[in-house]
């Protein structure tokens, strides 16, 4: 560099200056030419002219070079045992031995060996030697190596001490890239140079990877140990000193040479302080500065971030605070909105159908006072009859237009609209003049409700783009078919014939598709046991009609029920079950089934409306509109009488909610908003009164006008409620049947048997009784009999081991002879338990078999109904889930809260390093999500 300079200012200086060009090139010649002597000399392994500082770079250099060509040697072996951890080998050995720029530590190793530095660094085969001990040992912390060529029992030179190392001999040379064969390496041992680790049991060097720090040891006379490092100088070898770094490993197994948090080591050689404002972690090659808001004192090795993690805490701890107090706010505020456009509508709905009756009713005032005044007029007239016939002819002229003028009201309305109707050529006529003008043409007619409310004309005709869309046009039009539909309830209560054909021909009639249930020996055997659930029962259940299954317990109600939806389970069924008259699985027409259990399954951090939408629109038809939709829940709402509650949520175990009748009718609403064409319902009237009841039997009543198939499990009806039935399934314990057929019918078929009811008693309790032996009939007819006396009531079959009932035996007899029939392995030996362990596994294996049977096999689907696809449903479930979170969000954020300030604390307490964060940190982690989950 200093010859370009001279030779560069030279030039600048023109022409004069040529004498001095010459002489710098001529010494420049000079010096290079003796430059490449000497480097000719040293390009081989013979350093010994390397005590002239021109050439130590150079030489420097050349070494360098050598060991940054072992990369390729390498990169297999690292690849086959290091290839779960590492991506890219190049680059990881480069991060490791990338020395570019920090070669003062090969410097002072080329002077501290005299010029024979190859002569000691490791081949390529030593250090596969040395590095697959890693892989030999383990997991374990010996640094022992095998006995090898230059260290056995026979040769341990000095070199073969730890932090020492020896050279090859004079005339021999090394060539660092074999990897077959260890050179003799014993002669001219000394210690190891800095940056560089001479392990125990091997005499050569290997560089220290960057990040660390190998300076030379010394040695404590106190422990007798050369620090920093953790080996001592061999007893009876008092020329043997401490000699450099002997050691390899990781920063768990040891961290002797790595450089010390709070420093970082520019080179191998060279350890500097972190600076104040600069944090320098275990194994730092730099100092990092520090965040804002942080503070690092001198010689630090993490910054101080407390003042973020009081930001932190503070801003989580406000927003769950913020959630805490809030959470249901924005869910209230929806709903007040969305109640405000619901009963704006509900008021727009009401006031048109109260005008439309005031016109209605104020028109037949005014038609019965023209007929009045008609008849008084002529009662005047008939007075006259004495009077000359030519007078008689006069007022007769004269009574004509005046009778006439008598009735002008509605002539006078008449030409008053011919004369408004070209007046409003200029103007729209209003709605409620549109509906007068329907009144007036047709009296009967329903012209009020379809007036910007939706009636289905009105929606085919609208524009496409400009369908009901918004909640207020949905909740007229819907608002608007429910007085629609109560208009046309009023005027079916006073039918006259012609009423009942306008019903008939009806176009707008609601109908549902058409399931019949027919079943012929039905029998449902328990399996292993082999126990009797359902017998013989024959019978059927048809649409439009509403059954009611009724029994004492254990006559098996609600597993006839669940057999005639197919979800008994446990079970052998024999027997045929008929749809629609051919033999179909149940389970084709499941879209259009509804049944309610016994159990609640409503959702209790729901509204009760949000339970019954969510439930229409995962399971109505997927292309019906939006408005039909909204307008199917509100009937049901307004027939199940949920106005009132509608808003409120059900209620959990731990937030109370809605009363338990208002519960059990969601409860039923779930299965009426997917408008089922059968519908089986098991006890729903059990909790409530009978005014809940009566309620929600109307509700099934209008359900099976539209020819629904409806079949309920019922406990102790009231007189009006059992009334209210059309068909009666009575069934005896064991499952056989007693009576089915119409509630008009059962008092007769059973006087017939001579059981009469009593004055004030219901008659299916007192028929209960009498099943259950509580009453005794009069006319000597047993309860067992009873099932005998309707199979032959109706030339049923009977089964070979009922037919000792059919005879006239004693009581006696006939209760040893079911005693002795009932369980006939009483009388056998007992079975072994491996066979009862057998039975059992067999049963379990069945049911197994049967739910997977009725839940993922799947049949021919015959309901005709479309339900939303799999993402759509997604959709509807996310959005359920998120209020249901939004809900929660009170014990979510307490939660949260909690296992903030526990993980504050234990991170405040805990005293961790870089090393040791994974796994304390999981620890603490773990902890403190334990401690959260205290709380529930």
């Amino acid at each position: 560099m200093l010859f370009q300079e001279l030779y560069l200012i030279v030039m600048r200086r023109g022409r004069n200056c040529r004498c001095l060009r010459a002489y710098l090139v001529s010494l420049f010649l000079v010096v290079f030419l003796s430059f490449l002597c000497r480097t000719s000399s040293v390009d081989g392994d013979d350093y010994s002219q390397t005590n002239n500082p021109t050439v130590l770079p150079l030489v420097t250099e050349l070494i360098y070079s050598r060991l940054s060509n072992l990369t390729s040697f390498f990169r297999a072996d690292i690849s086959r045992s290091l290839g779960f951890c590492i991506k890219d080998v190049d680059a990881e050995w480069n991060g490791a031995f990338n020395f570019t720029g920090k070669l003062d530590f090969l410097t002072s190793c080329v002077e501290k060996t005299k010029g024979d530095l190859t002569r000691r660094i490791c081949t390529v085969a030593e250090i596969k030697f040395y590095f697959s001990s890693f892989f030999e040992n383990g997991p374990t912390n010996t640094n022992y190596l095998r006995p090898n060529k230059n260290c056995n029992l026979t040769s341990w030179a000095s070199g073969c001490e730890p932090g020492w190392g020896c050279s090859v001999e004079t005339d021999q040379n090394v060539d660092l890239k074999t990897s077959k064969e260890m050179p003799s390496r014993t002669h001219d041992c000394q210690p190891c140079c800095e940056g560089f680790f001479c392990p125990q049991g091997i005499t050569c060097m290997i560089p220290c990877p960057l990040g660390s720090y190998c300076p030379s040891a010394k040695l404590n006379k106190t422990t007798g140990i050369c620090d920093p490092y953790n080996y001592q100088i061999p007893p009876g070898q008092p020329n043997h000193t401490c000699g450099g770094a002997d050691i390899w490993a990781d920063v768990e197994r040891s961290s002797e040479i790595f450089c010390s948090a709070g420093s970082y080591c520019p080179t191998t050689i060279k350890r500097m302080p972190c600076s104040s404002g600069h944090y320098c972690r275990t194994g730092s090659t730099s100092e990092r500065e520090c965040f804002k808001l942080t503070t690092c004192p001198k010689s630090t090795a993490a910054q101080n971030i407390h003042a973020y993690g009081i930001i932190l805490i503070a801003a989580v701890s406000t927003l769950l605070i913020i959630i805490y107090n809030c959470s249901d706010q924005v869910l209230t505020t929806r709903e007040k909105r969305k109640a405000k456009s619901r009963e704006a509508a509900a008021r727009h709905a009401r006031e048109t159908a109260q005008a439309r009756e005031r016109w209605k009713s104020a028109k037949d005032v005014a038609k019965k006072h023209a007929v009045g005044l008609q008849q008084q007029l002529s009662r005047t007239f008939s007075r006259q009859k004495s009077r000359m016939q030519q007078e008689q002819s006069k007022v007769g002229n004269q009574t004509k237009p005046d009778t006439v003028s008598a009735l002008c009201p509605l002539d006078t309305s008449s030409s008053s609209g011919q004369s408004s109707s070209a007046s409003k050529k200029k103007k729209e006529p209003t709605s409620l003049t549109k509906m007068m003008r329907a009144l007036d043409e047709d009296p009967n007619s329903h012209g009020g409700f379809n007036v910007e409310i939706g009636d289905k004309n009105i929606k085919k005709q609208a524009p496409r783009g400009k369908q009901m869309h918004t909640r207020s046009q949905i909740f007229k039009y819907a608002y608007g078919q429910l007085e629609k539909e109560k208009a046309m309830q009023q005027q079916n209560k006073n039918l006259t014939f012609s009423g009942v054909i306008s019903m008939a021909t009806d176009t707008e009639t609601r109908t549902r598709p058409r399931i019949e249930v027919a079943f012929k020996d039905l029998t449902l055997t328990l399996k292993g046991t082999n126990k009797h659930l359902l017998r013989c029962v024959s019978g059927k259940i048809m649409p439009g009609r509403v059954s009611a299954v009724m029994g004492p317990s254990g006559a098996g109600k609600t597993t006839f029920l669940s057999a005639l939806v197919g979800k008994a389970t446990g079970c052998t069924m024999t027997g045929s079950i008929l749809i629609n008259g051919k033999d179909e699985s149940i389970h084709s027409y499941k879209k259009i089934i509804g049944f309610v259990p016994q159990d609640d399954i409503v959702h209790g951090n729901l509204t009760v409306e949000e339970n019954l939408r969510f439930s229409a629109r995962c399971r109505l038809s997927a292309d019906m509109p939006k408005p039909d939709k909204v307008l199917i829940v509100e009937r049901v709402i307004e027939a199940l009488g949920l106005q009132t509650v509608r808003d409120s949520l059900v209620g959990t175990v731990e937030k109370r909610g809605i009363s338990g009748g208002q519960r059990k009718r969601v409860n039923v609403g779930l299965e009426m908003v997917m408008e089922p064409s059968l519908l089986i319902l098991d006890e729903p009237t059990s909790g409530l009164d009978s005014s809940s009841s009566l309620l929600l039997l109307r509700a099934l009543r209008r359900e099976a006008l539209e020819g629904v198939n409806i079949s309920m499990v019922v406990h102790q009806p009231s007189y009006a409620l059992f009334k209210m039935f059309d068909d009666l399934i009575l069934l005896a314990k064991g499952g056989l049947t007693v009576y089915h057929g119409s509630v008009k019918k059962v008092e007769e078929y059973f006087s017939g048997l001579g059981i009469t009811v009593p004055e004030r008693v219901i008659p299916p309790d007192h028929y209960i009784d009498i099943l259950e032996g509580i009453i005794k009939p009069t006319s000597g007819v047993n309860p067992e009999q009873l099932p005998i006396r309707w199979m032959l009531h109706n030339g049923y079959t009977i089964p070979p081991d009922m037919l000792r009932f059919a005879d006239g035996l004693e009581k006696s007899s006939t209760d040893t002879n079911a005693s002795n029939t009932s369980d006939p392995s009483a009388g056998g030996t007992e079975q072994s338990f491996a066979g009862d362990l057998w039975q059992d596994v067999v049963y379990n294996v069945g049911l197994k078999r049967d739910h997977i049977e009725r839940n993922f096999v799947k049949s021919k689907d015959l309901s005709n109904r479309i339900t939303p696809g799999v993402l759509r449903q997604y959709r509807y479930y996310l959005g359920r889930v998120g209020k249901q979170r939004l809900r929660d969000a009170r014990i979510q954020a307490v939660d949260y809260l909690i296992l903030l300030l526990g993980g504050a604390c234990l991170g405040t307490l805990a005293k961790v390093n870089d090393e040791t964060f994974g796994v304390l940190g999981y620890t603490y982690t773990v902890i403190a999500h334990y401690f959260a989950r205290l709380q529930h």
